[in-house]
């Protein structure tokens, strides 16, 4: 799009250059090019020309409802919708004529007839569309003086407070859910004045995506039902932040008022998560404010913990690993831990002489010696794929707004397989779906045929790459990939586990799995709740019970009590300054926005005290710049580990299929109320396959007992044909499933 100014030199200044594609147009006097079959409201907006608008959004189809943005333009005889009328070659619109400013503002009358006069008092006053534009548009005085209309409210589930008698029908929820969620859950009900949107079931929305009607909602019909009545926009600061829940590194603002995060928003980036955001890391934010949240630091103090001075705690932590030196120390990280931590955890390793340093603790099967890889194309390209691969993944719940992507990329005729053990669910329709068994995941993946695909793609996730298998499968998409020529992009498991790898937080000695299995007398714990974030609870419970444990901890919650013999609390992301490395290898900061609790401090901030008390090399500088100044890739070649000690495949019992609960993902997500009373929280609970129902004499909606080699559960049973035959489906992130995360399960009548 270009536009050009006369300056009245010369006669042909006035005429643009029109690359080919494109035609050249006229906007309020402004002369410029806009590319052929785009719309006039997207070539003023390109040019910085405003047209008013209620149904129009850039990232929805054109509805040309609301007909708030009527313009003239030369020739037609009726004011025309700029949302719905294309450009053509020589078109010359006016947006302020006095035909079109009529236009708008009974446009505006019409839209208030039924509005409620509640500004003074409405959760969206301060941010409502329909606010501003009534002050350019509309009248002083009503003229109606009939009853105003008034709909009942749907109970739309705990993200989503609904008010529809403010509702101006714009259809932009409508679009949202049947578009980019897929789920179609909004629809228009009834007709002409009586005409609503609402749920056609009266359920909750059950998308992941349910937060993202509410910014496009023009008008307080839909707004933030966490957020709703706490602050006035105006009270609020907004901060740069990320999403910290997934590999996609979420842009996003925090709105903060006096240190406390009481909302969160999009933040543009059309490369990383466009103007969306997933549900996860929209309320995600209560967790930060949970009653177990760690704001002191602790000391045990025989069976029990007393509170201490950072002093104290730090000499305590000091002597820990000065007493327990070298090969003796393991240093567990959690994957989602900043770079700047992360390289500070390095030289503290590294400091201690030891190489039991990893940030991998949630993988089964590093056999392979395989790290977080950036994608072999990025995320903003791959809705133009015309074959992509699905291996191993619950898409919908790891990576919401990839999953979004690639309805998009099937809406513009992409073909899209998948080889699973779970028919899970997507929002797209599929080429192919091949459902196995976990350990026949790797041979499956031979016989899915891309035909003639340009650009193919095969994407890896967490149910493959944390399975017993994962080195199989890696292998096998090498291979595949290789032969289609396709583009691998493993989900790295963990928000910054690609950044981690980059800052050698890696093993040269032991991995997660070994360090835990061949118990060390000392452990460094970074971010991790013990009872829930390892691949093997038993495994690390036991190692870490029997050792000296200090904890860097954002919750002290019962398990890390449990192990730990100091607790230091440290900041989340929300409430520090960090950087974090997505999927795409895309280094994105954020600052500090919610304000510390208690006496918790900035992690580098401790890390650089105790590296400072030990004497360890590069913990010299006294501020932030400081530390990101000395920050350098460090490259570690990787140990590789054993291949697990898991069941055979066609042993006794059932294989395992272990994916994520969506959320359940983390300590932060685990705590946000909202979050843990949606729809999508089902609960601890195994899924089988009818027929293996059958044969261990469970049925759907009763109770089975689970054994595994680690332990035994006790819990609820689900039968589904979705799963593969022989498979025994559960999610991670429950106390009940953490004990049969691998190998194969026994299950019977409870």
């Amino acid at each position: 799009m270009s536009a050009v100014v006369n300056t009245g030199s010369e006669p042909d200044i006035t005429k643009p250059v029109v690359p080919e594609g494109h035609v050249a147009i006229e906007i309020d006097g402004v002369a410029m090019t806009a590319p052929k079959g785009s719309m006039i409201i997207q070539a003023a907006d390109k040019a910085g020309i405003p047209i008013p608008r209620f149904c129009y959004h850039d990232k929805l189809s054109v509805a040309a409802n609301c007909r708030m943005c009527l313009v003239e333009v030369e020739k037609m005889p009726k004011p025309a919708p700029a949302c719905a009328t294309p450009v053509m070659d020589g078109m010359k619109v006016v947006t302020r004529s006095d035909k079109a400013l009529k236009s708008q503002r009974n446009v505006m009358e019409f839209l208030l007839i039924n509005h409620p006069l509640d500004c003074p008092i409405c959760d969206q006053g301060g941010e409502c569309e329909l606010q501003d534009l009534s002050l350019g548009y509309g009248r002083s005085v009503s003229r109606f003086s009939e009853r105003k209309r008034v709909v009942a409210d749907e109970d739309f589930g705990p993200l989503v407070a609904s008010d529809m008698t403010r509702c101006i029908q714009c259809t932009r929820c409508v679009r949202f859910t049947a578009e980019v969620a897929g789920t179609y859950e909004l629809g228009g009900m009834l007709r002409g004045e009586n005409l609503q949107i609402g749920t056609y079931d009266g359920k909750p929305l059950t998308t992941e995506l349910s937060g993202n009607v509410i910014d496009v909602c023009p008008v307080g019909a839909l707004t933030n039902k966490v957020f709703r009545f706490k602050a006035r926009p105006w009270e609020l600061v907004a901060r740069e932040s990320l999403g910290y829940h997934d590999a996609l590194g979420s842009n996003l603002f925090l709105h903060v008022r006096r240190g406390e995060i009481l909302r969160t928003v999009p933040r543009d980036n059309d490369a990383v998560n466009e103007c969306w955001l997933s549900d996860r890391d929209r309320y995600s934010h209560q967790g930060l404010y949970a009653a177990d949240r760690a704001n002191v630091p602790l000391v045990r103090d025989g069976d029990t913990f007393r509170e201490a001075s950072w002093e104290e705690a730090l000499a305590k932590a000091a002597k820990i690993l000065r007493d327990n030196g070298g090969d003796q120390v393991g240093v567990l990280v959690h994957p989602a831990t900043s770079n700047e931590e992360g390289a500070l955890l390095a030289r503290l390793a590294e400091g201690l002489g030891t190489g039991n340093l990893d940030h991998r603790i949630a993988q089964h099967d590093l056999s392979d010696g395989a790290v977080a890889e950036a994608f072999g194309m990025p995320v903003s390209e791959i809705e133009n794929a015309d074959a992509i691969v699905l291996v191993g993944t619950h898409l919908r719940h790891e990576l919401p707004l990839l999953h979004q992507r690639l309805r998009q990329a099937q809406r513009k005729g992409a073909r899209i397989h998948m080889v699973n053990p779970v028919a899970f669910d997507v929002a797209f329709e599929l080429a192919s779906s091949t459902i196995v068994p976990p350990s026949q995941l790797a041979t499956a993946l031979a016989g899915v045929d891309l035909g003639d695909a340009k650009r193919a793609v095969v994407i890896v996730g967490a149910v493959a790459e944390l399975g017993d298998h994962a080195a199989a499968v890696r292998a096998a998409v090498r291979g595949f990939a290789s032969a289609n020529n396709a583009a691998i992009c493993r989900i790295p498991q963990g928000a910054n586990a690609l950044g981690l790898a980059r800052m050698g937080v890696l093993p040269t000695a032991r991995d997660a799995k070994a360090m835990l299995a061949d118990a060390r007398s000392a452990y460094v714990i970074y971010g991790i709740e013990p009872g829930l974030d390892f691949a093997d609870q038993k495994s690390a419970l036991d190692a870490l019970s029997r050792a000296q444990v200090v904890a860097f901890s954002h919750y002290a919650c019962e398990s890390t009590r449990k192990v730990a013999d100091v607790i230091l609390p440290i900041g989340a992301l929300p409430e520090v300054d960090a950087s974090m490395t997505n999927l795409d290898g895309r280094d994105q900061g954020g600052v500090a926005g919610g304000k510390l609790p208690g006496q918790a401090r900035q992690g580098w901030r401790v890390l650089r005290a105790l590296g400072g008390d030990l004497g360890v090399p590069g913990f010299e500088f006294t501020h932030f710049d400081g530390l990101r100044a000395g920050m350098q890739p460090r490259k570690v070649d990787v140990a590789k580990g054993e291949a697990p000690a898991h069941a055979q495949p066609h042993g006794a019992g059932l294989e395992v299929v272990a994916s994520q609960a969506i959320y359940r993902t983390d300590g932060t997500v685990r705590r946000a109320e909202a979050l843990q009373a949606h729809p999508l929280t089902l609960g601890a609970r195994i899924v089988l396959h009818p027929e293996d129902a059958g044969a261990a004499g469970v049925h759907a909606d009763g109770v089975a007992k689970v054994a595994t080699n680690a332990g035994t559960a006790t819990l609820p049973v689900a039968v589904s044909d979705k799963v593969a035959r022989g498979c025994a489906w559960v999610e991670s992130g429950y106390g009940a499933t953490a004990a049969l995360l691998s190998g194969n399960v026994e299950v019977r009548r409870a």
